[in-house]
């Protein structure tokens, strides 16, 4: 008799055309909740933006402002901001849509792992992008003002300045992915605790080349990078330790 937690749902035996059409709704679904998202926040694009640059104009010198160069930065800058706000806000509306299609095709111990999974994916992106604004703008916004020769006024384009800060945001929420990665590598019988520990130097020699091609060109914000996807894979190794014993309790 077959264990039935070793079964796919019977919907993961729909016609293909049922799936196209399920998948094309759920797209729809996402498309739609990040617009209403977005109509939502767009009165308030402005005030989004101030807050994003608050880090920089926060320090720059007495009389130095932020600047527009291009005719059309003044509204383009904030819209491609709360675009991008409204996705991130609609993001576990986004992941729940592509949970509901997936999950009846997955058996029952593969759903008992991968939704906490996708929950702590998302919950680590988010604290990636917090830990770049909070803890990593500030020092490298003081540092680059600091530095800049005398004579010369910090000056920055709002556009310039966006499209910094969505790097950063996309590498720190990528890098703070490492537990998860590391995790999902250990699961899927690729590779094991003690083999990940035997590379560890790989990894760290990995995590600076990763910090070098993610940020800007300068070391100290590569190594605020290098440092931290250092020590969250070290988390992702602890917690793999963690999960035989997890599973055979089970």
């Amino acid at each position: 008799m077959s264990n039935p937690e070793l079964q796919p749902s019977d919907s993961s035996n729909a016609p293909l055309v049922e799936h196209l059409v399920e998948l094309r709704s759920r797209v729809l679904r996402s498309v739609l909740s990040v617009l209403v998202v977005f109509l939502c926040l767009f009165y308030f694009a402005n005030d989004i933006y101030l807050f994003i640059s608050e880090p920089l104009r926060s320090i720059l010198p007495e009389g130095a402002k932020m600047i527009a160069t291009e005719v059309a930065s003044p509204f383009l800058a904030p819209f491609k901001l709360t675009l991008f706000t409204a996705f991130l806000v609609s993001v576990p509306y986004v992941l729940y849509q592509i949970w509901s299609f997936i999950a009846p095709g997955l058996y029952e111990h593969e759903k008992k792992l991968a939704f906490p999974l996708l929950g702590s994916s998302i919950v680590l992106f988010y604290a990636g992008m917090a830990f770049a604004y909070y803890a990593v703008f500030p020092l490298l916004f003081a540092f680059f003002t600091k530095a800049a020769p005398e004579g010369v006024t910090v000056m920055t384009d709002i556009n310039a300045y966006l499209s910094f800060v969505l790097k950063l945001f996309f590498a720190f929420g990528l890098a703070f992915e490492i537990p998860v990665a590391t995790v999902l590598l250990v699961l899927a019988g690729i590779t094991s605790v003690e083999g990940l520990v035997a590379k560890r130097l790989y990894v760290i020699l990995g995590c600076f080349v990763a910090g070098m091609l993610l940020t800007p060109p300068d070391v100290f914000s590569q190594t605020l990078l290098a440092i931290p996807m250092w020590l969250l894979f070290e988390v992702g190794i602890l917690i793999s330790r963690l999960l035989p014993k997890t599973r055979h309790q089970d």
